[in-house]
């Protein structure tokens, strides 16, 4: 199971907004037939599941400016793939928010 941060910046838009084009690539995360789980966020968009599942969605992610008249894209993929055990992104909040309980009963 991998965890993916992909975050899809649209260059020659004639505009600094972009919320128009994260809705439209949100739109296609959502109805992605892959069994995958997403976090959007302010910055980027977490994604959970099989690395290539993932990396099929994020190609058709990609894609979805350039349909809405992006000159231009830039796609910036951080994967986190442990094969040790397995992952997710509750299971990293988890372990983040049981550490600050730890650290704060010690103080």
């Amino acid at each position: 199971m991998a965890i993916v941060q992909v975050t899809i910046v649209p260059l020659g838009t004639g505009s600094t907004s972009v919320s128009d084009y994260v809705a439209s690539v949100e739109r296609v995360l959502s109805e992605a037939p892959e069994s995958i789980k997403h976090q959007l966020t302010p910055m980027s968009t977490i994604i959970e599941g099989e690395l290539d599942d993932i990396l099929a969605v994020i190609r058709r992610m990609h894609e979805v400016p350039f349909r809405e008249g992006a000159k231009r894209v830039s796609t910036s993929i951080t994967i986190d793939d442990r094969r040790d055990k397995v992952g997710t992104m509750a299971q990293k909040m988890d372990s983040v928010a049981e550490k600050l309980k730890d650290q704060h009963e010690r103080t």
